[in-house]
């Protein structure tokens, strides 16, 4: 599965590669725990859903297609392929920010206020679930599932590095590509602007159906969503959205306990469960096939990972506790009980040991430190 796995390992590299080249080369500040959130909004979740959506893919693929391509040569069924899947893309993008409950999915894209690569990554749960009917006309008219995969993989890269926070403006490909240009315009709060530029790889289907921008506001401006600020919970991220949708009664709290972590402390945990992530799919792939408990186990305690590092961020006690379990129930159970002797996950599950328990021994420092009330005379 080292085809799978190294999308996503790529895919961190670049995103930590050019957050230190904004805070050190170009010496401007980063909002870590942005980038945390970003890495961590729910990659597991996500995988699961790109699971179901492969696999309806795979069976309307296999049962209705109606086969139009087998006549023609490898070359032609991929370049078509390579446009047939923008051209959804576009349409797909387009109908989330126009119907309210796909809306109400997407919405977690647009509430990051960061324009940086992590920014990219930064999805809801259900994103790929609300894919699966714009991409099944692909599968009806016989685009093969492999060539539907590989073409998927490369728009995504494509499009990750369209939040670039570094890349200038691209000279002749600014009118064929979707470029970083094209693409800070989309994230603007103001919606005359991420109304526009629907484009994933190219920007020409806006050009073509009038949703084109070319330039940012003159004025000052700011990027995100107005209305609620986004909860730092990616379980709330992803859900809050949908609850209010549906009515249903959303009860988010922004205050901070008394011992939030420290930015070194959130962001190398995220890293370390971004790292799970990544031996996850490397092991299981898609995983649809042959389910078993350590499988399950390994995705709810990667899954409530990020959770436990959004509630140790604002302070909360149960935080703590749930990161600690994690941390060293993940160790003791797949490498003691189970056994597991690959190399890539005793790296990665020692080292969310150890920091499962520096959290724990700090915790119980600043406990022992903090002041005692004294008990007053009487009299």
């Amino acid at each position: 599965m080292i085809d799978l796995a190294f999308p996503i390992l790529f895919m961190l590299l670049v995103v930590i590669g050019e957050m230190l080249v904004v805070r050190w080369h170009r010496h401007e500040s980063v909002n870590w725990h942005d980038v945390m959130f970003n890495l961590n909004s729910g990659h597991l979740m996500l995988w699961l859903f790109r699971g179901l959506e492969i696999t309806c893919y795979s069976y309307v693929v296999t049962h209705f297609s109606l086969s139009l391509f087998e006549s023609w040569s490898p070359t032609l069924v991929w370049v078509f392929a390579l446009f047939a899947w923008d051209f959804s893309f576009y349409w797909l993008h387009r109908a989330h920010h126009f119907l309210r409950v796909l809306w109400a999915v997407h919405v977690v894209h647009h509430q990051g206020e960061h324009f940086n690569l992590s920014l990219g990554v930064r999805n809801s749960w259900y994103s790929s679930l609300t894919s699966i009917p714009f991409f099944l006309l692909l599968a009806v008219l016989g685009v093969p599932l492999s060539v539907f995969v590989t073409v998927s993989i490369l728009h995504y890269t494509l499009q990750l590095f369209n939040h670039s926070a570094l890349t200038p403006k691209l000279g002749f490909l600014e009118s064929v590509l979707v470029t970083p240009a094209h693409h800070r315009v989309h994230h603007v709060k103001d919606m005359a602007y991420s109304n526009k530029n629907f484009g994933g790889s190219f920007i020409f289907w806006d050009k073509l159906f009038g949703t084109f921008c070319p330039s940012l506001p003159h004025a000052p401006f700011d990027y995100g969503v107005s209305g609620a600020k986004p909860s730092a919970n990616p379980f709330w991220a992803s859900n809050a959205p949908l609850l209010r949708y549906f009515r249903l009664p959303v009860t988010l709290s922004d205050k901070v306990g008394r011992w939030p972590c420290s930015n070194l402390t959130a962001f190398s945990g995220a890293l370390l469960v971004f790292a799970g992530v990544i031996a996850y799919v490397y092991e299981y792939g898609y995983g649809y096939s042959n389910v078993r408990w350590p499988q399950v186990t390994l995705f709810t305690l990667l899954a409530l990972g990020p959770v436990a590092l959004a509630g140790m961020v604002q302070g909360r006690v149960w935080s703590v506790m749930i990161w600690g379990g994690i941390t060293l129930g993940l160790p003791l159970l797949f490498l003691g009980l189970l056994g597991w002797s690959q190399a890539y996950w005793q790296v990665v599950l020692v080292s969310l040991g150890a920091h499962g328990v520096a959290v724990l021994w700090s915790c119980s420092r600043r406990r022992s430190d903090a002041p005692v009330a004294m008990e007053q005379p009487h009299g």
